[in-house]
């Protein structure tokens, strides 16, 4: 049959067996069953503490005072026995009583022994005319002080002191042991106490412990409904749960909270972007189709109208693959996998090839395009694609400025950026606006959307373009008084 202590040790050898149960049980990874044992434990462990050390210290004690108590006894014999020559003639009735008397006394044995380590008298009637050398007779013969030492394992206490006259020439040595059983029944009843204290105790800390594990984690349950309503979808209606009680649980809801704008904000942003790409896909169509009508209904159509009405269904055709490819660029660049090549380019040339292209479109509405470099920058950039995630930039800065404005490109770098800077005195972008220009489709200036050509989709191609190369875009405008755009990216391209 296996004992209780022999299935703890199968178990615990089993280190795999534990390690399973703790990992599929859904009550050890309970926060509320981890704070209900710590607190359990910390209650429960000082009171097992505190009973080990009271049980320790009263045994410390009472040996303690057997020992001073046989001590002092035998002291005050061995004194009596330099005095009427015990070791001269060991027959004194008196002495031998009192030997005895000490004997019975403590429950013990009494010993005393010459200076040639012979027994002379042993209460036992034993030992006597037998030669006892121990380390505590032996340190006793030669000066020590009373020597002493504690058998727990058999129940008792041996003292052994010195026989001496006034001048302090030592004639032998009184070995005395007591009982200490008495100690060992009082530790028992006091160890029975202690448990009754501490198994009250216990089951007070029991209740303790679950009632505070219950309280502390309140404010989670809270929170856990919180998401749970964000979960089951409710995230428009979803009003805020303050949850202060703690610091912690305050800061989780506000990180939440900021997750679920961020959500509603994504939401938002997909919507409108939906709304946009149908808008911007049906409009070309309606075009289409109004333009088709138009031939289709009319009789005798000149070759002249014929053609232009062509022209324009083609050049419609034409913006709806710009907005479809456009599309898949952008998914494709967020995605990764658009083909990508970097490799090191002169920026200088990459820029003053898009000031050529773009002077054109500049000198239309009389604004100055200006390109300044400060430094030689050489870099590791996919040349195609970044230099159309620059044009689209500095197209933006013409297109949304006011006419004989002007635009200024500034190439800049250091050991390990290179920096392009395109300021512009243009319209300027509404606070509000500045954190949105880079959305797909989104438009800050709505009112000019109809004059101004593009799709609102050309300075998201552009951030995804410098974000594929590692780099950032950062914009300052303030409305009415222009934009800057500063467009950094490592030197040196690392996967």
């Amino acid at each position: 049959m296996c004992t209780p202590s022999g299935v703890w040790g199968i178990i615990l050898k089993d280190e795999s067996l534990i390690g399973n149960l703790l990992k599929r049980s859904v009550v050890f990874k309970s926060l509320k069953f981890r704070i209900f044992i710590i607190v359990l434990l910390v209650g429960i462990i000082p009171t097992s503490v505190m009973r080990a050390l009271l049980i320790r210290s009263y045994e410390n004690r009472a040996v303690n005072q057997r020992i001073t108590d046989i001590t002092n006894q035998c002291n005050i014999l061995g004194s009596r026995l330099f005095e009427v020559g015990f070791f001269e003639d060991a027959r004194d009735e008196l002495i031998n009583d009192e030997l005895s008397l000490l004997s019975n006394l403590y429950d013990g044995r009494v010993l005393i022994i010459d200076d040639d380590f012979r027994i002379i008298k042993d209460t036992y009637e034993m030992s006597v005319g037998r030669t006892m050398v121990s380390k505590e007779v032996i340190a006793c013969m030669n000066g020590s002080s009373n020597m002493n030492r504690y058998d727990s394992e058999h129940g008792f206490v041996e003292v052994t002191v010195p026989v001496s006259d006034t001048t302090g020439k030592i004639y032998g040595a009184m070995v005395a042991s007591g009982s200490t059983d008495y100690i060992k029944t009082n530790k028992v009843n006091l160890d029975r106490r202690a448990w009754i204290v501490e198994i009250t105790v216990g089951i007070f800390v029991l209740v303790i412990a679950y009632a505070l594990s219950s309280t502390l984690l309140l404010p989670f349950e809270k929170v856990r409904r919180a998401i749970s309503s964000a979960k089951e979808g409710y995230i428009s209606e979803l009003k805020r749960v303050d949850v202060p009680d703690y610091t912690e649980t305050g800061e989780i809801m506000d990180a939440f909270y900021l997750l679920l704008d961020a959500i509603r904000e994504t939401d938002e942003a997909r919507e409108e972007f939906v709304a946009n790409v149908s808008h911007e896909l049906k409009t070309p169509l309606a075009s289409m189709k109004v333009l088709s009508d138009s031939i289709r209904d009319s009789e005798n159509v000149p070759i002249e109208m014929y053609r232009e009405f062509m022209n324009d269904i083609a050049e419609e055709v034409d913006r709806e693959n710009r907005i479809i490819t456009d599309l898949l660029e952008i998914v494709k660049l967020e995605r990764k996998t658009e083909k990508f090549e970097p490799e090191a380019s002169d920026l200088d040339g990459i820029i003053s090839d898009i000031v050529k292209m773009l002077e054109p479109l500049a000198k239309k509405r009389g604004i100055g395009l200006t390109y300044e470099k400060l430094k030689d920058v050489t870099a590791d950039v996919d040349r195609l694609k970044f230099s159309r995630a620059i044009m689209n930039i500095v197209e933006n800065a013409i297109k949304y400025n006011k006419d004989f404005g002007w635009v200024k490109i500034i190439l800049d770098g250091d050991i390990q950026f290179a920096a392009i800077t395109i300021s512009d005195s243009g319209i300027g972008i509404p606070e509000g606006s500045v954190g949105k220009i880079f959305d797909r489709f989104y438009r800050a200036d709505k009112s000019h959307s109809d004059e101004i050509k593009g799709n609102g989709l050309g300075l998201a191609i552009s951030r995804s373009t410098i974000l594929l190369h590692k780099g950032s875009v950062k914009v300052e405008s303030k409305e009415g008084e222009g934009s800057t755009f500063i467009v950094k990216i490592p030197l040196r391209y690392e996967q």
